[in-house]
């Protein structure tokens, strides 16, 4: 049988402090010059571990549990990286190889749901050793 259901969106979380290069268009579609990737979008500093911060592009908090979402992670040298994240096991897959801009986008996976700031901090914390392997690897390649 085919699944009819159509896929639901994801609202957007915005960084209501980020400027925007352009008078009519949102931080995130008109970064300034210099500004880093995911400009617009907020990192949550309650995520923050040892230097390392989650930044979410959609919504997260869900009181029947957040299954999955699209953020990133912000290295403590200030380097980011894209994330698609589920609800499941397996190992963190490259999405988008890394350019100019960001270390890339990985596939990650977070051990249960997300209901709050507290569970996506947990889930964070859960997929930092290989997200900190990743990126000890990018910086010795100089490619990257």
């Amino acid at each position: 049988m085919v699944n009819e259901e159509e896929p639901k969106s994801k609202d957007l979380i915005l960084d209501s402090i980020a400027a925007s290069g352009s008078a009519n268009e949102p931080a995130f579609l008109s970064k300034p010059t210099g500004a880093p990737v995911y400009h617009g979008f907020p990192l949550i500093p309650d995520t923050s571990v040892d230097g390392w911060c989650y930044g979410a592009i959609t919504e997260f908090a869900d009181a029947s549990g957040c299954t999955e979402e699209d953020g990133f992670v912000q290295a403590p040298d200030g380097s980011r990286a894209g994330l698609v994240w589920e609800v499941g096991v397996g190992e963190m897959h490259e999405i988008c190889a890394p350019d100019s801009e960001r270390r890339g986008v990985y596939g990650v996976w977070f051990p249960r749901s997300v209901h709050n700031v507290s569970d996506l901090r947990d889930c964070f914390v859960h997929v930092l050793p290989a997200l900190r392997a990743k990126h000890a690897v990018l910086k010795t390649d100089k490619t990257a």
